[in-house]
């Protein structure tokens, strides 16, 4: 069901994996990629350090509460999103980090929360170093497979640079635990969604636990290797490209083992309108936020 691409292939405008992209783009909304800059060992690194910082005690977890900044900046304890309302609350814990403006950059005077300054844990050592040399490779590896996706969808290549000057791009980790004996046919790691932004690259620590939904309507089962990454698109690219790129449903429901993944969200500059052409204007950051509050639960009934 989803192609999988050596991007060095893709690198090289080799036909059979421009075909791929374009399937995965305008189809089934899911490719995975091998063969990046990303090696295998800085993932590996990576998964071993929000592995120690989730391990640590929930006091040390709760320094660096999101719920007491309003912005999804640091940890996020078990039912702290609830991403379906007609589901339970999602069984999982999180990290995020993400895009932080210059200190004289003149957009702080908004307060916008989604340019929220990170919070770093005190432990364990070394964690906001390696998560920060993470962070860097995966945006610069998504800003090259937002060329191809331009192209694939029907625009330059180039279409997209300007607009992602300043990406609202969140770096998250999801700690799902194993699943409970409790666990009903409400209860998830994560329910049912579609991504909120553009791009979503994951990566994660190997175990199972991703499903997509299929265009036969059945769940399908997506792994997860560390060093091979999944892409996929999220309701706004949808709506900025009046339809042709696919976000297409997934979930985790979750297995007898733990799992560990790690999505980069990369999502354009705030102020971008990302509206079909002909349609009402809205901002990337508008259409976040208002995402945001309906999936956060500390943010759920504090209006706009």
């Amino acid at each position: 069901m989803i192609d999988q691409i050596d991007f060095a292939a893709l690198d090289a405008r080799d036909p059979e994996a421009l075909a791929k992209l374009r399937r995965g783009v305008l189809e089934t909304g899911f490719l995975k990629v091998s063969n990046t800059p990303i090696s295998k060992d800085k993932v590996d690194a990576l998964i071993k350090a929000y592995a120690a910082f989730f391990a640590g005690s929930t006091a040390e977890k709760s320094e660096v509460d999101m719920a007491r900044t309003g912005s999804n900046r640091g940890w996020g304890a078990s039912g702290s999103e609830q991403v379906d309302p007609m589901a339970n609350p999602d069984y999982k814990e999180v990290f995020d980090c993400g895009f932080e403006l210059a200190k004289d950059d003149p957009l702080r005077a908004e307060g916008l929360l989604v340019y929220g300054d990170n919070q770093w844990p005190r432990a364990p050592a070394g964690f906001e170093a390696t998560v920060r040399a993470y962070y860097g490779a995966a945006m610069t590896l998504c800003r090259a497979l937002l060329g191809y996706i331009a192209e694939a969808a029907g625009r330059e290549a180039t279409y997209f640079d300007s607009r992602f000057t300043r990406p609202m791009a969140l770096l998250r980790s999801n700690y799902y635990p194993a699943r409970p004996d409790w666990a009903g046919d409400k209860d998830f790691g994560i329910a049912a969604h579609t991504d909120y932004g553009c791009l979503t690259l994951l990566t994660g620590d190997g175990t199972a636990g991703l499903e997509v939904l299929g265009a036969d309507g059945l769940w399908h089962a997506v792994d997860v290797a560390p060093g091979v990454f999944v892409i996929n698109f999220g309701e706004m690219l949808e709506m900025w490209t009046g339809g042709r790129v696919k976000a297409t449903l997934h979930r985790v429901v979750g297995t007898g083992e733990a799992r560990i993944s790690v999505p980069m969200f990369f999502n354009p500059n705030h102020d971008t309108d990302v509206s079909a052409e002909g349609a009402a204007p809205i901002s990337a950051g508008a259409y976040l936020k208002r995402r945001y509050d309906e999936t956060y639960v500390h943010l759920q009934g504090k209006g706009a």
